[in-house]
């Protein structure tokens, strides 16, 4: 279920400008593109493992599943969605979250953009069933039309090894990668939450600075901000070799939204 209406400032009035909440039978690829980071790899081998049902989504590793880009990011496998793609020509460097410098296009991408705001409020809900070498994440990156539009606001990381009932260690900050105007600040806590059952994470990302919280409460601020569209990915990864699967690897989401200010006339 989405939240209502979010909160008004003194200079607006948040409205929701995306919003899924996964009550459809299919996923809506009108928001989503299903692969991650296909341009490193190929969509075949990048292509999500999910089930829609019961109002979420969950993204799941499944037994089967190969490791999603072997040549540049080793046994790692990943079911991920993701709301923009961009990419350059074959072979070339070009190419949205250049995670290796070995990193080139193996497989050409038509330039896609489902939903790429640029500043708002961003909140998931979610609950977690995974093993220790698990990795669930919603974060945001920047288009990366120009090089140095490549920063990431990462809103929710949970290592599997970090969970557990009483408690958990929350990942949240900020990474530059090739934006020189930003600073790295990434942030690993304990918090006093169950993440196996549904919690909710945000981030208020405006033109000075970012604002995190859990469960509507706010958590820390960052006196910086990437200043161009950036676009949601929502992942869980597995570290491990395949041969170790252990069961279960979801990453269960109810909902995913965003809100923009929207200014109160005179």
């Amino acid at each position: 279920m989405l939240p209502a209406a979010h909160k008004q400032t003194a200079t607006g009035r948040y409205r929701l400008v995306f919003a899924d909440d996964f009550t459809a039978p299919q996923l809506d690829r009108s928001k989503w593109i299903p692969y991650y980071l296909p341009q490193w790899s190929s969509r075949a081998a990048s292509q999500p493992r999910y089930r829609m049902g019961e109002s979420c989504l969950t993204l799941e590793i499944a037994a089967d599943q190969q490791p999603w880009c072997p040549e540049f990011n080793g046994p790692i496998r990943v079911s991920s969605l993701q709301t923009g793609l961009y990419a350059g020509p074959l072979g070339s460097a070009v190419g949205q979250h250049r995670f290796s410098p070995a990193c080139r296009v193996r497989e050409e991408q038509p330039t896609e953009y489902t939903f790429t705001p640029q500043y708002g409020y961003v909140e998931l809900r979610a609950m977690c069933r995974m093993q220790p070498q698990n990795v669930a994440a919603l974060w945001m990156i920047g288009i990366e039309e120009q090089p140095e539009q490549s920063a990431e606001i990462c809103i929710f990381e949970l290592k599997g090894k970090n969970s557990g009932v009483n408690g958990a260690t929350i990942g949240y900050g900020i990474h530059p990668f090739g934006d020189p105007s930003i600073t790295d600040a990434f942030f690993e806590e304990p918090f006093a939450i169950d993440t196996g059952a549904f919690q909710c994470y945000a981030a208020e990302w405006t033109a000075t600075d970012v604002h995190f919280y859990i469960n509507n409460v706010h958590i820390r601020s960052l006196p910086q901000s990437p200043a161009y569209p950036m676009q949601l990915m929502l992942n869980i990864y597995d570290l491990s070799e395949p041969q170790l699967q252990r069961e279960p690897m979801e990453f269960i989401i109810d909902y995913v939204c965003v809100y923009q200010l929207e200014p109160i006339a005179d």
